[in-house]
């Protein structure tokens, strides 16, 4: 379990991200179009896991559209942004900011957050995700983690872009 905050106030999650150069824990998300984007189907490309609470709160939204404008310039790299947001919502935000570049998917109906130790477990936001980065490898290794200690904060984007290169 990880400790994180919420305006400095002390919250916890469930367990811990994966260890670097661990094997990636399998996932089921869903998209805005309601198929699904598991971990095996992007088997072979490299994955930015950006995971945050909601996509209607302003530093989540950040988030994505800050991957979003960076995604573009990555080889053989797939961004998904994921939350416990319903698929909709995913849809409504993108497609009100023309975000193309990532894939937009929703834990709702799995164990995604709970698989990553980032489910969060009391405070205001229990049942949904702490802010944290992972990226995968395209062997399915994991090469970077991030768990933002302040849930209002930005991920350090240079960090997970970094581990690409």
């Amino acid at each position: 379990m990880a400790t994180v905050t919420l305006k400095g106030n002390p919250f916890h999650t469930n367990g811990d991200l994966p260890a670097v150069g661990s094997k990636a824990p399998a996932f089921n998300l869903v998209k805005t179009d309601l198929s699904e984007v598991t971990g095996e189907s992007l088997a072979g490309k490299r994955v930015v896991l950006n995971i945050f609470p909601s996509v209607d709160t302003p530093t989540c939204a950040q988030s994505v559209r800050t991957f979003n404008a960076q995604a573009s310039s990555l080889d053989n790299t797939v961004v998904v942004c994921a939350s416990q947001d319903l698929p909709f919502a995913l849809a409504r935000f993108c497609g009100a900011e023309g975000l193309s570049n990532v894939v937009p998917a929703s834990a709702f109906r799995s164990d995604f957050a709970s698989s990553y130790g980032v489910k969060l477990t009391d405070g205001p936001l229990a049942g949904l995700t702490a802010r944290a980065v992972v990226v995968v490898g395209a062997d399915g290794k994991v090469l970077h983690t991030e768990l933002v200690s302040e849930i209002a904060d930005e991920p350090n984007y240079d960090a997970a872009l970094k581990a690409l290169a």
